[in-house]
């Protein structure tokens, strides 16, 4: 558990410390990245905690909710404000009297300047003060937990991709050889076929051939593609078709992870179950801050004035007062409607949701970890079988290859001999990209999947 989050810090922390650099020119960001260099995937996950907009936005909600955890934002401290003012009058008088006589006098200025300091404290809320400022202290701990969640996420899916795009290279790498030696068959069945030493059906069936491994090498160079913009997509690089070199060319497959050991991690380490606790610890506190209101409230108010006032027309010029005030309020809500109770009881009802919904989450844990192991072993097994299998074929092709040459074997034999060579390749890589996959989802499920950053 400490290890896993002192990742967690040290991916904040460098996070952190590169949004000073978030504000360059993505020209000049992307220069960076050396797109002549073969990149290993502890490289692109770095490049890509650096620059990823969705880890970046995580990351300032953190720093938000951080900033919100604070004794003021809970109302512990005082209140404080500085106040001020003036106001003037320039009236003149005229009267009307009882017999119609007139009078009037000129106007006469008067002016009136105040200012204050006052200060509010509230002392005691029936501890709705300290409940507000432990919320907010769980919501900055959530806050750092769905940083971690991004964080885990974001590795698991640029990793699926990082191995998807080994993968699909090797599938390249296959129909390319697959489509060259078709290529070398149709060279040699045109020349025989020129010579009268071949039909014209072989030759036709051999430019089928060769046009078939053609359409699949293509069509697989756009899935090249499709892969390669989606990881330069995730890291972030702006030329989205800029060439993407990677440092592994086979994909490394762990067979040898216990079962137990990652269950066991799981129920301590999972981030999402660990948020679910954090809800239902939220929950808790949301009743505490109802039943808050049961108790009366104590405030203390204080304060500095100062009145000046000047009179034209007055039997004095000039009033002015100064001085301190001070007050002590209390009260308690002695009947409301029944909404107290009401708002305590969904609360007590929202915590018995919170306490479910974690023996839902895990329940779900448990049939996740059931299918992940479930399809981890029996794609070690079906590793295993086409790893056997494609010897055998590449044995099989040979075999079929050399009694071609010496035309022991028709073309349609050595194509079917070719497919199933090609077919069992493919095989052999869709069991070793299976694993990993099953080993990246065991792993994130542990919580254990941050660890990949520090092989």
């Amino acid at each position: 558990m400490k290890k896993i989050f002192s990742y967690l810090l040290i991916l904040s922390a460098c996070l952190s410390s590169l949004q000073a650099q978030n504000t360059q020119s993505s020209a000049t960001a992307d220069s960076l990245y050396d797109y002549n260099k073969a990149h290993n995937l502890q490289e692109c996950l770095q490049y890509g905690l650096e620059r990823n907009f969705d880890l970046r936005i995580v990351r300032n909600e953190e720093i938000i909710a951080g900033n919100n955890a604070t004794r003021g934002n809970a109302g512990q401290l005082p209140s404080i404000a500085l106040s001020g003012g003036y106001s003037g009058t320039a009236y003149s008088n005229d009267y009307t009297w009882a017999n119609d006589s007139l009078s009037h006098s000129p106007a006469a200025y008067n002016g009136s300047l105040n200012a204050a300091l006052t200060a509010e404290w509230t002392l005691f809320n029936g501890f709705s003060i300290q409940t507000s400022y432990a919320r907010l202290k769980e919501l900055k701990a959530m806050g750092e937990l769905n940083t971690r969640i991004a964080l885990e996420d974001f590795v698991a899916s640029l990793s699926a991709e990082y191995y998807n795009y080994v993968k699909e290279q090797l599938s390249l790498a296959n129909l390319k050889a697959s489509m060259e030696f078709s290529q070398d068959r149709l060279y040699i069945v045109e020349a025989s076929y020129g010579i009268g030493a071949a039909s014209g059906l072989d030759y036709q069936q051999a430019q089928v051939d060769f046009n078939a491994d053609h359409s699949a090498y293509i069509t697989q160079l756009e899935v090249v593609a499709a892969s390669r913009f989606k990881l330069n997509q995730m890291m972030a690089i702006d030329s989205i078709e800029a060439p993407l070199i990677l440092a592994d060319s086979t994909i490394a497959i762990d067979t040898c992870i216990v079962r137990d050991s990652i269950w066991m991690a799981a129920q301590e380490n999972n981030a999402q179950l660990l948020m679910a606790y954090k809800n239902h610890r939220l929950s808790q506190l949301d009743l505490k801050q109802a039943q808050s209101r049961n108790y009366p409230y104590v405030k203390l108010n204080g304060g500095y004035q100062v009145r000046d006032n000047s009179f034209e027309n007055s039997t004095y010029h000039r009033q002015t007062q100064m001085g301190p005030q001070f007050g002590i309020s209390a009260g308690i809500t002695l009947f409301d409607g029944m909404n107290r109770r009401r708002e305590q009881q969904n609360a007590r009802i929202q915590m018995e949701n919170k306490q479910l919904q974690i023996d839902q989450f895990q329940l779900a844990l448990k049939t996740d970890m059931a299918n992940l192991w479930t399809a981890y072993t029996n794609n070690i097994e079906l590793y295993k079988i086409e790893r056997d299998n494609q010897i055998v074929a590449q044995i099989n092709f040979d075999i079929a290859m050399e009694r071609y040459r010496l035309r022991e074997l028709s073309g349609i034999e050595l194509r079917e001999a070719q497919l199933s060579l090609l077919q069992s390749e493919e095989r052999l890589l869709r069991a070793e990209y299976n694993i990993k996959l099953c080993e990246i989802s065991l792993l994130q499920m542990s919580g254990q999947l941050l660890d990949m950053l520090g092989e």
